[in-house]
C-alpha cells in the first residue's frame, strides 16, 4: 500500500496533539520494538517492549469488520472489471480502491478515533499509550509492505478475498448464453410471423368437414301431424332421405330452405 494511506491512518492519532508519546512510538516502531504484528479481522494486535520497559506489554487497535453483505458488494464490484482483479493477484493495491468501497457505501480505513478502539495491558494514562502509538506506526508500514493487511483488518483476508474475486470471475465467464427459441415454439401464441404478414409457406387447407347423416334435415324441421298406420310422416321419409345422393340431399334442402336460394325482391 502506498502512503496515501498510511499517511492520513497515522494523521488521525497524530491530531491527538499527544506529540511526546507518539515520538517516542514512532522512534520504538522504527527500531524494531514492536514484536509479533498480527492482523486478524477487526484486530490488530502486538506486543512492545521499548528500551525503558522490563517486559513487552499487549497493546491492541480494533475497528468494526464489515459484514458479509457489506463485502458482497465490494467483491461484486472489484469482479466486474479485469483490472482489479489482475492487480489484487499481483499483489498490488488498485489506484481508485477507495472509490470502490465508497460505492458500496463503506470506507477501507477508519474516518477518526470514535471508530477505533485501543487498550494496552501497560494501563498507562492517558491513552493511547507509548505502546499503542508504536503499534500504529508499525501497523501503517505493514500496510505499505502487505496491501491485503488492511483488507483482513476489515474482516476479509488475502485468501478469502482471492478465491471470491476468482469465483465471480468465473462465474461471469462460464455463464451459459441465453437459450435460443426453438422455431416451432417462438410466436407461439400469435402463429408464425411469415403466415401473419401472407409471406411464409401456404397453410394446408383443413379437413373436410365430417360428412352428416342424410336425414338430419327431418330433425330441424317441425314434425307435421300426419301418420299413416301410426308411424309419423317424419319417420316414414327416413328412410328415403338416407337412400339420397348427395346432389339430391342438397336439392332437398333447397326445398326445405326456400329462403336461403331465393332472389333479391325487386326493388
Amino acid at each position: 500500500m502506498t502512503d496515501r494511506f498510511s499517511t492520513p491512518f497515522v494523521a488521525m492519532f497524530e491530531a491527538l496533539r499527544m506529540a511526546p508519546t507518539f515520538a517516542r512510538g514512532r522512534r520504538d516502531a522504527r527500531a524494531g520494538h514492536v514484536r509479533s504484528l498480527s492482523i486478524s479481522s477487526s484486530l490488530v494486535t502486538a506486543h512492545v517492549r521499548g528500551p525503558d520497559d522490563t517486559h513487552a506489554f499487549r497493546s491492541r487497535i480494533a475497528v468494526r469488520a464489515f459484514g458479509a453483505a457489506e463485502w458482497s458488494r465490494v467483491e461484486d464490484d472489484l469482479a466486474a472489471q479485469a483490472r482489479y482483479v489482475a492487480d489484487l493477484l499481483a499483489g498490488r493495491m488498485p489506484g481508485d480502491i477507495e472509490e470502490v468501497f465508497r460505492r458500496a457505501g463503506l470506507t477501507l480505513l477508519p474516518l477518526g478515533l470514535d471508530e477505533v478502539a485501543m487498550d494496552c495491558t501497560c494501563e498507562r494514562w492517558p491513552m493511547p499509550c507509548a505502546h499503542l502509538a508504536a503499534t500504529c506506526y508499525a501497523l501503517a508500514d505493514s500496510f505499505e509492505t502487505d496491501p491485503f493487511g488492511v483488507f483482513a483488518w476489515r474482516g476479509r483476508g488475502r485468501d478469502e478475498l482471492l478465491t471470491r474475486l476468482s469465483q465471480l470471475r468465473g462465474a461471469a465467464a462460464h455463464e451459459p448464453p441465453a437459450a435460443e427459441v426453438p422455431p416451432e415454439h417462438r410466436s407461439a401464441a400469435l402463429g408464425d410471423i411469415d403466415d401473419f404478414w401472407g409471406t411464409g409457406t401456404p397453410a394446408a387447407p383443413p379437413p373436410p368437414p365430417p360428412v352428416a347423416r342424410p336425414d338430419l334435415l327431418l330433425d330441424q324441421l317441425d314434425t307435421p301431424p300426419l301418420r299413416y298406420g301410426g308411424v309419423s310422416l317424419t319417420e316414414l321419409l327416413r328412410p328415403a332421405y338416407l337412400a339420397l345422393p348427395p346432389d339430391d340431399l342438397e336439392a332437398a334442402r333447397s326445398l326445405s330452405h326456400p329462403s336461403r336460394h331465393a332472389p333479391d325482391p325487386p326493388r
